[in-house]
């Protein structure tokens, strides 16, 4: 059940699809929404549009950021808009004490803001219910990409995904699905052991440097660099990687480039591939994660 956000004052701060079907949901739940960088309908009172960021903060009760945050150069992530959108340490201080702040995963440039700033930063893709979800667009987007870059079929190909989190343990089911010979590096003993009852080959990541040779394609989930020039000097130069992870990725994409091998990093690849999906996962727990932060705040 939604909460009823009746007269609540929210500002959504560009972002793409996804959020413009969340700027819908919020609204049939009553709150006021104040939106800058997206193409939505205006409808007051519920929906109203703003040329600027400082217009738009005053008086909110809640801010939602972009799902990928602040990008390089403190931009915000907005795919329709050409003029960049900054939002400044200045406009959070503002903000009263407390005041939630939505985004999806937050860089180091925005959690330091917001702890200057005393706001409350919430990441929503930290939350299981969010990123279970997320993981099905992120798989689907991923073998998507694999199968427009390579010239064999996902079906009897040698996979290996790096990773068995919450995408990488997705990933590794689709492709199992089709048909793949699908091989899971993982750190923990207990995900190799599911791996190996769910029908895979397991492999700790010290074992990857004499199996990587195998691989047709290689899926990164992990947020670290793990596809160094030592392990890619050890891949088939005609592999292909597809690399998941939060930017800057898992991989030494330079490496790659000078020893032949290609080698693509897939961000935000629910809100590419699926992104009514994705706006309807967001859909589903901010209002209602909004609403509990409302309720502590005394709102």
């Amino acid at each position: 059940m939604q909460p009823d956000l009746k007269g609540v004052k929210v500002a959504v701060l560009g972002g793409d699809a996804r959020e413009i079907v969340l700027v819908s949901t919020l609204s049939r739940l009553g709150a006021h929404v104040r939106v800058v960088g997206l193409p939505v309908k205006q409808d007051p009172p519920h929906v109203s549009l703003y040329g600027s960021i400082d217009e738009a903060l005053a008086d909110v009760q809640a801010v939602i950021l972009p799902v990928p945050g602040i990008l390089e150069k403190g931009n915000l992530y907005c795919v329709y808009q050409e003029k960049p959108l900054v939002l400044s340490e200045a406009l959070l201080v503002k903000l009263p004490p407390r005041t939630p702040v939505f985004v999806g995963f937050a860089r180091p440039m925005l959690k330091d803001m917001v702890q200057r700033s005393n706001v409350k930063l919430i990441t929503v893709l930290d939350l299981d219910e969010v990123a279970i979800l997320n993981s099905i667009p992120s798989a689907e987007g991923a073998v998507q990409m694999a199968m427009e870059n390579t010239d064999i079929t996902i079906h009897n190909s040698k996979s290996f995904v790096l990773g068995f989190g919450r995408t990488g343990a997705s990933l590794a089911r689709l492709l199992q699905g089709m048909g793949a010979k699908v091989t899971v590096v993982a750190r923990s003993a207990a995900h190799r052991a599911r791996v190996y009852e769910m029908g895979m080959e397991p492999l700790s990541f010290p074992e990857l440097p004499d199996a990587i040779a195998r691989a047709d394609i290689i899926f990164n989930t992990v947020p670290a660099l793990v596809l160094n020039n030592s392990l890619l000097s050890k891949a088939r130069e005609d592999a292909v990687i597809i690399d998941v992870a939060s930017p800057p990725g898992g991989t030494d994409f330079e490496a790659a480039a000078r020893l032949g091998i290609k080698a693509l990093l897939a961000p935000g690849l629910p809100g590419k591939v699926a992104p009514k999906t994705a706006g309807q996962i967001l859909s589903k727990v901010i209002p209602s994660l909004l609403a509990q932060e409302l309720e502590r705040n005394g709102h």
